[in-house]
């Protein structure tokens, strides 16, 4: 267990690897942002997709991503969705995780961190009470964590809120790192369609 002074520590290092990590993504990888936005344009006509999420201390967001089903596809939990929803590009994007990479964005202004749990849709009553009582939303949402590598997505409400405080309880700059890297290497296939 980390004590809370450690913690602190550890919150504020983070939250600086954050800020640089997604300043000089964003930096880098713009010519990948221009040809996904392209292809996206001709795939579903709208390539970024914008959606309301549960952020730190349940406070709503706007997170990006690049979009990838169809416009007029419902706004509903992703495993929810039929896998026919998935458009070819979208496939490929969410293979690759590369429709994440807009979240640099989210992650840049503070509303997400590259590590954290999943933000959730605030119509996820279930989800948002399982996390509410493990005290879940004290931490800035993230792009991966220790559920997405091991494959645990919002299906399983409760077991993932569970997944997400064992992370939260051990954070480290340690393991901060080794959920990018697992993420980076592919472990964990994302949300279920």
């Amino acid at each position: 267990m980390i004590t809370s002074n450690k913690r602190e520590r550890n919150n504020f290092v983070i939250r600086a690897l954050d800020f640089l990590f997604s300043l000089l993504g964003l930096l880098t990888l713009w010519p990948v942002f221009i040809v996904i936005w392209l292809i996206g344009y001709f795939d579903t006509g709208a390539p970024i997709f914008r959606q309301v999420r549960v952020g730190r201390n349940q406070k709503p967001f706007v997170l990006v991503k690049f979009r990838t089903m169809p416009v007029e596809t419902k706004s509903v939990a992703t495993h929810l969705v039929g896998a026919s929803s998935v458009t070819k590009l979208g496939g490929f994007l969410r293979k690759t995780k590369l429709d994440e990479l807009p979240q640099l964005w989210n992650v840049l202004k503070g509303e997400m961190s590259l590590v954290g749990p999943r933000p959730c849709l605030p119509n996820q009553q279930e989800m948002v009470d399982a996390r509410e009582v493990l005290n879940v939303f004290d931490v800035r949402p993230g792009i991966t964590g220790l559920a997405q590598v091991n494959e645990i997505d919002m299906s399983t409400p409760e077991t993932l809120a569970q997944w997400d405080a064992k992370m939260i309880s051990t954070m480290s700059l340690g393991n901060y790192f080794k959920y990018i890297v697992q993420t980076v290497l592919g472990k964990g296939a994302g949300d279920r369609v």
